[in-house]
Order: C-alpha cells, then sequence, then structure tokens
C-alpha cells in the first residue's frame, strides 16, 4: 500500500465510530490522516460540504476520489476497495460475506444507537431521568448478551476469523465502563464478550488506534 495516497478521517477525539474506521485502516496498511473536529465545527459549511449530516466519521479518498460518510458504509467501501488479500472480509456471495454484513448493521442498528443513548442519559443530558437511563443501560446489557451466546465456543463472530465485524463493536464496548459504572460488569456477567474483547484489544492494529486516540485526549485535555 505504499503507493497509496493518505485517506483523510475525520473524527472527534470522544466519538467512538471514527476510531472504528482507523481501526480498519491500520488492519488493511492504508495510510490516512485523522483530521479531529469539535462538534461546532461539525454543524458549520466548510464540514458540512464533507458530510450534509454534520457527523463524524466521514473520509476523502485522493486514491479513487470518492467522500464518505456513515461509518458503516465507509468500512463496507474500505474492505470492498483495499483488502484484496480478504484479510478482515470474506469472498463476495459467500455465506460468511452475507453474514459479516449482517454484524455490521447489527452494530450500527442494534449497538451504537442503544449505548449512545445510555452515553447521553447518564453523562449529558440537561435533567437526570433515571428511567431513561437504565433503559438504555439495560439495552447495552441486553446486546452484550447476544454477543455473549453468539461466541459461546469460538473465538470470532463469523467465519472462524477476526473481521472487520468484530473490531466494528469494539470502540463501544471500550466505553461501557466509562458510562455505565459499576452497572454492568463485563467480565463476571458476559465471560465471551470479556474474553474476545481482550483478544481484540491486544491485536496490534487495534492498540495503535487506542495509543493515538490517548495521546489525542491528553492533548486536548491541555
Amino acid at each position: 500500500m505504499a503507493s497509496l495516497k493518505p485517506i483523510t478521517l475525520w473524527g472527534h477525539v470522544t466519538g467512538p465510530n471514527p476510531w472504528k474506521v482507523a481501526m480498519v485502516l491500520e488492519e488493511l496498511n492504508v495510510p490516512y490522516e485523522i483530521k479531529n473536529i469539535e462538534f461546532p465545527e461539525m454543524k458549520q459549511p466548510p464540514y458540512e460540504k464533507i458530510n450534509i449530516n454534520g457527523r463524524v466519521p466521514a473520509i476523502e479518498d485522493p486514491n479513487t476520489g470518492i467522500t464518505m460518510w456513515e461509518s458503516g458504509a465507509i468500512i463496507e467501501y474500505l474492505v470492498e476497495t483495499y483488502d484484496k488479500e480478504k484479510n478482515i472480509s470474506f469472498t463476495a456471495g459467500t455465506q460468511d460475506y452475507f453474514h459479516a454484513k449482517q454484524w455490521l448493521h447489527y452494530q450500527m442498528s442494534g449497538q451504537g444507537p442503544y449505548f449512545g443513548q445510555a452515553v447521553w442519559f447518564t453523562m449529558y443530558h440537561h435533567e437526570k431521568l433515571q428511567s431513561a437511563r437504565e433503559r438504555y443501560v439495560n439495552e447495552v446489557r441486553r446486546v452484550s448478551g447476544v454477543i455473549n451466546r453468539t461466541l459461546e465456543g469460538k473465538e470470532w463472530l463469523v467465519g472462524g476469523k477476526y473481521t472487520y465485524a468484530d473490531v466494528a463493536f469494539f470502540p463501544w464496548f471500550d466505553l461501557v465502563s466509562w458510562f455505565a459504572g459499576d452497572g454492568i460488569d463485563i467480565a463476571k456477567e458476559f465471560p465471551n464478550l470479556s474474553a474476545w474483547l481482550e483478544k481484540i484489544k491486544a491485536r496490534p492494529a487495534v492498540a495503535k488506534v487506542l495509543k493515538v486516540k490517548a495521546d489525542a485526549k491528553a492533548a486536548a485535555a491541555k
């Protein structure tokens, strides 16, 4: 991939979705540059020309001329464009190919929105609505249970190997201890899920992105 120009990845330090894109880029050994922007900038015309929805992530790929937003669509684009060896994906048309997409869509529809609402009602809502917090923390527990049962007797979600479907879930789970506190004990309640997350975390590409994220947070805090 040495001949490729770096992809621009627009993100925010605390947002989990840009980091899952970064992890996929690292796994694919595709060069990229992260541009973190603050929330007010996302709603201003310069960035809205990149993502009219005013959210992160978005990418600009100078190698193909494409600009994209929505993290799941970006991941599908990256693996279909750059994972020619199928290191973290599958051959088109196979059962595993479609099952990986199934899990990616579950991450986008079943994990991200519920985890995001748990964060909102725990950390940011202007009034404390315990019923709302409990609802979404319970949804975090439900989604965790789905994955925990799926991983019974196996290491990875699809096809017996690590894929983009696995890493897509990681950044939101990495925040559970922050917003759920002692309300959810992943290691105790969901041992299969916990072991899976530790294996993902140990991957060099993921560890590298987590270091970049930690450094970015430290710099932003100064």
